[in-house]
């Protein structure tokens, strides 16, 4: 089907959250810290209050005096006494324009006596560096508690280690026939969708609303609830249409400040936008890397062990990313067999803005390192980069490094495979013309488990409404793939099913959009509740046509008897006469992905243990560099993606080719560089920032591998996230296979593809 919001989106009748505004709304702005650190001497906005349109200014002297955050609460509303990075904000302004406000800003006075910094991992890491929490250890775990062994320790935010193998590791390293050593480095990625975050806030009848464009409703009610120091009952957060997040709105942005300042004008509406400057100054965008692999080969080349350490850069305070210190441990031995393994990722804290979860969270610079060591392993070896994967790659039955069984990790088989009958990799390097490099490299990804819950609901005309906590991020799977979902359970056409925007306060919890998980578990959700509501059909039908409701079956529209489909009743009349008899017909459903058997000691910190739902994939590349300017092209791109059930196809296809779009921009042009003096980001603007525009995409060639999940409604599995994990891997791979030397960062760049080329001629 086509997607049901695909009209009103092109012809511009849709209001986004950004557009979204109540009559008597003001305009809020924020004044941000301007220095990486430093300490507060002096915050007067006394000039500022009495500016003509101003209706009010806030600083940390007018909010609560508590922290935030997700997992550890360490984040300050405002900054009260410190400045940890460019971009944090110190007061806020609402006033009858922008203008007015923007004018309000300049008159505050700001004294700010700068600190030593630490904007980079390695400044951070360093012996001697400034501790940018000293406090660290006193900080409450979001969920109440004291923070007991939550491992943090100097500029260590997070930090998950593999337990009990250091010895066997060394045992091994010690006898090996050889060792690869391999260091990798990646820059931020700025999620680049094209609304920047805003929010309306609204003080009324002492509750706090906001209208905003969130991935994660619920999310972002807890933190207004942490920030303001009120119950959750006393927050809702309402959900509008929003021009994309990629992970980037999971969490709060604008919304505590809109509300905070709607209480100081007496309720009126405040409604707070983001620049695009000023949404890249504060982007919770993908996080910078350190990756350090380090592997033991016996003399035929198997994996004896594997070392590895992966520094992330934090960013100021924490956020989201406490879970994600998790997934180096993971993806260190993943898709390959390893023997030993040890494993360590730590979280930095940084003189930088916050990072947080972007597509493919920490996956895409793992995959990267990865399969570029691997690499650099065959090629030691001498032997041939696809046959020495599959030598070695996972076969069902086998387990992670988590302990986890992968009943059906053969599909890995079967992806090079499907991509082997279209380009058969020793014909393409046989044929292969100079400059031009190909390459191979599969991946295995989770689900996000977090549970949904929805409430379908029949009314008298027959058409039936979802009532959902889960928002469509664009990519359509509450529009379209949800929809479908219920209408294929219930008998009903698709264009007969209302979708509902989210709201706090009438639907029920939902994980979020976020590691394509929407599908899997809030269709999941959605599917049980159609069911229940479907039992309840399907008893009223029964009474009417005075049968039992194992012989009558919903479709077209209609409840009808199995055995003579001439003898029904309509929806809509089962609609009416619920309604007008004992209220409208409703069922409820939850869903979440079950755990599996895992190794629960196998690392310490460990916050995301398991692989739920894997699904997996193979991506093949090829590219052609240009010797005299250093730029590469796509020429070729294949994507083998395991599904589940394609419950649309045409919306699977669309977010595989946005993800590697998003992917070959991470590979080659994209990074929100920090600098390392004094923190600020050196690109402010799209403009500067290098997205890959049409011209650098190829056409995504696309094969669905179909394979019935348990997990997922009609055996759906998540398909929007994985896409991303593979291109910067299989480029990078690719380039050094056409000019025959290895790249150890991210992006690779006209300017470090031209050194390459300088400092070894080209193998032909």
């Amino acid at each position: 089907m086509s997607r049901p919001d695909a009209a009103a989106k092109v012809s511009g009748e849709t209001i986004f959250a950004f557009d979204y505004e109540e009559p008597g709304t003001l305009a809020g702005k924020i004044l941000r810290s301007t220095i990486a650190a430093g300490r507060i001497v002096r915050v007067d906005a006394s000039k500022a209050r009495g500016m003509p349109g101003v209706r009010a200014v806030i600083t940390a002297a007018d909010v609560p005096s508590v922290l935030g955050g997700w997992i550890i609460r360490d984040t300050p509303m405002f900054a009260k006494s410190v400045v940890r990075y460019v971009g944090e904000p110190i007061a806020a302004v609402a006033a009858d324009s922008k203008d007015a406000a923007l004018r309000a800003l300049d008159a505050i006075i700001v004294e700010i006596e700068a600190t030593k910094s630490a904007c980079t991992i390695d400044d951070a890491i360093a012996d001697g560096a400034p501790l940018l929490h000293p406090d660290l250890k006193t900080y409450r775990m979001a969920s109440g508690g004291e923070g007991g062994d939550y491992p943090r320790y100097g500029n260590i935010a997070a930090e998950t280690a593999s337990v009990g193998t250091d010895e066997g590791v060394e045992k091994e390293f010690a006898r090996a026939a050889r060792i690869v050593e391999d260091v990798y480095r990646t820059q931020r990625q700025y999620q680049a969708y094209i609304e920047p975050r805003n929010a309306v806030g609204i003080f009324r009848g002492g509750r706090y609303v906001t209208h905003t464009g969130t991935q994660w409703p619920a999310n972002v009610r807890a933190r207004i609830s942490q920030f303001l120091d009120v119950p959750l009952s006393k927050v809702r957060v309402i959900g509008h249409p929003y021009g994309g997040g990629f992970g980037g709105k999971l969490d709060y942005a604008l919304e505590p400040y809109a509300i905070a300042l709607s209480r100081a004008c007496g309720g009126r509406p405040v409604k707070i936008q983001n620049t695009r400057h000023e949404d890249m100054l504060t982007a919770p965008c993908r996080e910078a890397t350190l990756i350090k692999f380090r592997s033991a080969l016996d003399a035929e080349g198997n994996i004896l062990a594997r070392d590895v350490e992966c520094y992330m850069d934090n960013g100021a305070y924490t956020g989201e990313m406490s879970f994600l210190a998790s997934f180096p441990f993971h993806f260190a031995a993943i898709n390959y067999r390893v023997g030993k393994l040890r494993a360590v990722g730590r979280l930095v804290y940084t003189n930088a803005a916050p990072t947080a979860a972007m597509r493919g969270v920490t996956g895409v610079p793992m995959y990267f390192a990865l399969e570029n060591h691997m690499d650099h392993i065959a090629a030691e070896l001498n032997v041939d980069r696809r046959e020495y994967r599959l030598r070695h790659l996972f076969q069902s039955g086998d387990r992670m490094s988590n302990g986890q069984v992968l009943e059906d990790a053969d599909i890995l088989r079967q992806q090079f495979d499907a991509i082997e009958s279209i380009v058969p990799w020793q014909e393409a390097q046989k044929n292969k013309k100079p400059m031009r490099g190909i390459a191979i490299s599969p991946a295995i990804w989770p689900t996000n488990p977090l549970p949904s819950s929805a409430t379908v609901k029949l009314q008298e005309d027959g058409s039936v409404v979802v009532v959902t906590g889960a928002n469509d991020n664009g990519s359509g799977a509450v529009e379209t793939g949800i929809r479908q979902i219920v209408a294929e359970e219930l008998g009903v056409h698709p264009d007969n099913i209302v979708m509902t925007d989210p709201d706090t306060d009438t639907s029920g919890f939902d994980g979020g959009s976020q590691g394509q998980r929407t599908t899997i578990v809030a269709g999941g959700a959605a599917l049980a509740a159609a069911r229940e509501l479907k039992s309840k059909i399907l008893a009223l039908a029964a009474s009417m046509l005075q049968t039992t409701p194992d012989k009558i079956e919903l479709a077209n529209g209609q409840a009808r008897l199995k055995e003579r489909n001439d003898v029904f009743v309509s929806i809509s009349e089962l609609g009416v006469h619920a309604t007008f008899s004992n209220g409208s017909l409703q069922g409820t459903g939850g869903s979440s992905i079950k755990p599996v058997p895992h190794d629960a000691g196998c690392a310490s910190g460990m916050l995301a243990p398991l692989f739920n739902s894997p699904t997996y994939h193979v991506h093949f590349a090829e590219v052609e560099v240009d010797p005299a300017t250093g730029n590469v092209k796509v020429l070729r791109y294949i994507v083998a993606q395991e599904v589940g059930r394609a419950i649309n196809p045409k919306s699977i296809a669309g977010q595989i080719q946005g993800g590697v779009t998003q992917g070959i921009g991470y590979a080659l042009y994209e990074s929100l560089r920090i600098s390392p003096k004094d923190g600020t980001p050196l690109e402010k603007g799209l403009e500067s920032y290098r997205l890959p525009l049409s011209v650098d995409i190829p056409r995504i060639e696309v094969l669905l591998t179909e394979n019935h999940n348990a997990n997922g409604p009609f055996g759906a599995k998540g398909v929007a996230e994985a896409p991303i994990l593979l291109p910067a891997a299989v480029i990078a791979s690719a380039i050094s296979d056409a000019i025959g030397k290895p790249f150890s960062k991210a992006p690779i760049t006209p300017e470090d593809v031209l050194a390459a080329l300088l400092e070894k001629p080209p193998t032909s």
